[in-house]
């Protein structure tokens, strides 16, 4: 599957917030790397718990992708979003990478400025804590 294929999986999942649609798309042994967590975090049930909360946390009204920049060469892409959140406006970056069976493999995220990064962290602290329990 190719990444422009890949890419549009993704954007409909973010248009829809699917869950299901989003474990579809995870590969088992997938990683995820936190702008907030030092570790990596494996495995597609972690995976799916992060990116199923920043769906909740950041997949607002205000959230957009304002740039892509796709590699088909090592199925990647890297999309950045921007995004209000209770007043601070959060700037950051997805960088996806799929396997050849086309599920996501490694997904990045990095966020600005520091002050997004602190409320990031604790709002997604709280939907983790929450989903959890």
């Amino acid at each position: 599957m190719s990444t422009a294929a890949n890419l549009k999986i993704w954007h409909d999942h973010m248009a829809r917030k699917s869950e299901t649609g989003l474990s579809d798309q995870i590969a088992d042994d997938a990683v995820f790397h936190s702008p907030v967590v030092h570790t990596p975090q494996k495995g597609a049930p972690i995976v799916i718990a992060y990116l199923s909360a920043a769906d909740v946390v950041l997949g607002n009204e205000s959230f957009r992708y304002v740039r892509e920049i796709v590699d088909e060469n090592e199925n990647m892409a890297m999309l950045e979003f921007e995004l209000d959140l209770d007043g601070i406006h959060v700037n950051g970056v997805d960088i996806i990478t799929w396997n050849d069976d086309g599920k996501i493999q490694d997904f990045k995220v990095m966020v600005r400025p520091l002050k997004a990064i602190n409320k990031v962290w604790e709002e997604m602290g709280k939907m983790l804590e929450k989903m959890k329990g």
